[in-house]
């Protein structure tokens, strides 16, 4: 019989295990990461599962059913620094208790697997998504091979006590051969289910994410002797594009960020010569994301042009928006209904293993539960427990209801 209470008291204890004052210190490849996963071997012995972890580090539980076609059930155990103490772990430990009652019942119609994906943070070397990445094929191991940490340790030597050899790890694309389809619960990590007052949400798929750094390039001079009239003023650029941006987003429904602002030479003496900005853009739509993005390029040469100044755009990063799945998104909207009454459908702005999952084209699905404050990333993130019971419980309903359809 399935059991949520179970779920929250695990929590806590994964919580009293692996955080401290300042919150969950679950990074991975650090020891406390490998502490979280043995705790989670432990509670796996109790199951008739097979256990192992892949060539990039992911640890699977397979439960055998009477199809090879497998339903898998995925979240990642790792955290940020002084991180909250649901992201991520509510995944595996809402999944190990669905995996429980599934197993109590005998053998499944279809195989059933648990994975705790390696790495979806990029906490330590700033690339996410490691361990999906690599099941997706999506992973370039050159790429992320010199990463270093802030002590100037390199990735490809990190990762190897643990296991996990980067030339090999692309091998991890085998585990999604008989993959059916993929369901991932989390928090919501925004401030959307509760400002509704709703316990759940249906995400509909996740953000498509133009990154890119934007240089303007004036001319330094003399903040007292260079009048207005004549003065380039790089940090006029940032400043016109970041209002302009905010617009643009608006106008398109999707939403951005300029999250870093430099100077040159940035002094209070000195007009700016020199501004770089970051600017992050995400849409659940490909469409409206390029147009996003067309309009702000456009918005910055006009800008450029009426502050006489010049404008350079460098990439950072691009990833296309994952639609999930049509007939996933009908079934995770009637079992959240039968368990909380109500339900909104929402895209997630954060990425999340499912992404990947979904790039390698397993139908897939995420299920969001309540945020208190919208806060994540922190030690104050929170949700109710009873909001916390509500979403296995509906974790459990979408899992059945996945299964009967697989075995139609």
């Amino acid at each position: 019989m399935l059991n949520p209470a179970r779920t929250v008291v695990e929590l806590k204890e994964l919580r009293a295990l692996t955080g401290d004052e300042n919150g969950a210190q679950r990074v991975a490849f650090t020891e406390t990461w490998v502490k979280a996963r043995n705790w989670f071997k432990e509670k796996l012995k109790e199951l008739p599962v097979e256990v192992h972890q892949d060539a990039a580090g992911n640890l699977w539980a397979t439960l055998k059913g009477k199809s090879s076609k497998e339903l898998l059930i995925g979240g990642h155990i790792d955290s940020v620094p002084n991180g909250g103490w649901l992201d991520g772990c509510l995944n595996v430990v809402a999944g190990l208790e669905v995996l429980r009652r599934i197993a109590a019942e005998g053998v499944p119609p279809v195989t059933i697997r648990l994975v705790d994906w390696c790495d979806e943070e990029g906490a330590r070397f700033g690339r996410s998504l490691f361990g999906s990445s690599a099941a997706s094929g999506a992973l370039v191991p050159d790429d992320v091979r010199n990463l270093t940490d802030r002590q100037g340790v390199k990735l490809v030597d990190a990762v190897a006590p643990h296991g996990i050899d980067l030339d090999r790890a692309l091998d991890a694309q085998q585990e999604l051969k008989n993959a059916a389809a993929y369901l991932e619960l989390h928090i919501e990590q925004g401030p959307v289910l509760e400002s509704l007052d709703l316990p759940m949400g249906v995400v509909l798929g996740t953000f498509g994410v133009e990154r890119h750094t934007i240089t303007f390039k004036g001319q330094a001079a003399h903040s007292g002797s260079t009048p207005m009239t004549h003065r380039r003023d790089a940090l006029g650029g940032v400043s016109k594009l970041h209002l302009a941006i905010r617009e643009i987003a608006i106008e398109h429904g999707g939403v951005c960020t300029v999250g870093k602002v430099t100077t040159e030479p940035g002094i209070v003496t000195a007009v700016v010569g020199e501004a770089t900005m970051t600017l992050d853009q995400r849409h659940l739509d490909a469409a409206a994301l390029e147009k996003m993005y067309v309009a702000a390029k456009a918005a910055s040469e006009r800008i450029a042009q009426d502050e006489k100044i010049e404008v350079n755009w460098k990439t950072l990063w691009r990833i296309q928006p994952f639609p999930f799945h049509p007939r996933l998104i009908e079934l995770c909207d009637a079992a959240i209904q039968e368990t909380c009454g109500t339900v909104h459908r929402l895209p997630s702005g954060p990425l999340h293993d499912a992404a990947e999952v979904c790039r390698a084209g397993v139908p897939t699905i995420m299920l969001f539960v309540q945020s208190l404050r919208g806060i994540s990333h922190n030690k104050i993130e929170d949700t109710r427990e009873e909001h916390l019971e509500l979403s296995v419980a509906a974790l459990d309903r979408l899992a059945t209801k996945t299964i009967a359809w697989l075995s139609q």
